[in-house]
């Protein structure tokens, strides 16, 4: 099926939401970059457009590819993203004390970001082809094992938000897949009862963070001032916002990453509660045409791409918006072609782009 026949096949509902987020999040981008880019002189909208461009272009060849063979290179796939990561450790860039980007080829690229289409990628493969065993605990236990080697590498960059997010879209899959609910639960369990020993483990930063997001004001010049100033910038919005490129907070540079990990602050500062119901309702449209491309699917390995998309994607948004406004702690999710980067663009249009081959290809299975 070549990339202009498949245009009739193609879940056109899906790609008008897409379409519609990425203009959202271009603009959001310029807005939150704006006195950066005049300071710096980087143009972070120029660069943004140039990745959801090619984002774009990734998502309509792969609604083209027949999913089931992309699925068939998983291990392959999975095999170079780990090289990747283990190479970061020898060759890595170092951003704010952490080392996740890599040059490769003159462009710079997040790894880990890749690595989650890859885990869906694998587990779409593992879970779909062992559908005999899905009673027995290796069902579940060896594809944990094989998130765990990604996570692990991520985790060490150090990348915690990240890296956790690989257990519950690891899990969520195997629910979908049919593995026993029994077993998951009793991993879950385990985890919880390992969580206390985990903050040995973390580094000083990552403690200060999970301590102010207890309580904010414990340092609010410091390692609380960034959640404070995301929710002055969205209470401030009311319901209408001040406008674009209007936001005090945005403009006058109170917020720190607000290109990145707080744009949503952004949005609800400029556009108000108004512009974040209709984000919201634009990601809950995405999610439903992502639900019925999966329900609808005859086969295995298509609905557990599908199902892998929506978990990594819904924990993204899920995540970022409750940090934004202060519901969870910090951990650098980034929020779905709204946030600025390029590795991260292309890998959630990469991932839309492969629910959008089961949906294009649901005839031939």
């Amino acid at each position: 099926m070549n990339i202009l026949r498949v245009l009739k096949y193609l879940d056109w509902f899906l790609l008008v939401g897409v379409l519609l987020l990425s203009v959202i999040g271009t603009m959001a981008v310029y807005s939150a970059s704006y006195q950066l880019s005049a300071a710096s002189g980087i143009l972070y909208f120029k660069r943004q457009v140039i990745w959801m461009v090619a984002g774009l272009l990734l998502f309509l060849i792969l609604s083209a590819v027949d999913y089931r063979k992309v699925v068939a290179h998983a291990y392959f796939l999975a095999g170079c993203t780990t090289f990747l990561l283990v190479a970061i450790v020898i060759l890595g860039e170092t951003r704010f004390g952490a080392r996740r980007w890599i040059q490769i080829g003159g462009f710079t690229v997040q790894p880990s970001e890749f690595a989650k289409i890859t885990l869906i990628l694998m587990l779409a493969r593992f879970l779909s082809v062992k559908v005999d065993r899905r009673r027995r605990w290796s069902y579940i236990l060896l594809p944990c094992l094989m998130a765990a080697i990604p996570a692990l590498l991520i985790l060490k960059q150090p990348d915690l938000g990240t890296a956790l997010i690989f257990l519950p879209v690891t899990l969520g899959v195997i629910f979908v897949a049919g593995g026993r609910l029994k077993y998951i639960l009793i991993i879950l369990l385990i985890l919880a009862l390992l969580a206390p020993a985990f903050w040995f483990f973390l580094k000083d930063y990552q403690k200060t963070r999970l301590l102010v997001f207890i309580n904010p004001d414990l340092d609010p010049s410091g390692a609380g001032y960034t959640i404070l100033q995301s929710k002055i910038a969205i209470g401030s919005g009311g319901i209408w916002g001040k406008g674009w490129l209007a936001g005090t907070q945005n403009m006058l540079s109170f917020l720190p990453e607000r290109q990145t990990d707080f744009i949503f602050s952004v949005v609800a500062e400029e556009w108000g509660f108004a512009g974040c119901l209709l984000v919201l309702a634009i990601y809950a449209f995405i999610f439903l045409r992502l639900f019925i491309i999966g329900w609808k699917c005859r086969e295995m390995t298509g609905k557990l791409l599908v199902a892998g998309g929506i978990l990594v994607l819904a924990g993204h948004v899920g995540i970022n918006i409750g940090m934004a406004a202060g519901l969870l702690p910090a951990t650098g999710l980034p929020l779905p072609l709204i946030s600025y980067g390029g590795s991260v663009t292309i890998t959630f249009l990469i991932i839309l782009g492969l629910c959008e081959s089961v949906y294009a290809h649901r005839y031939y299975y």
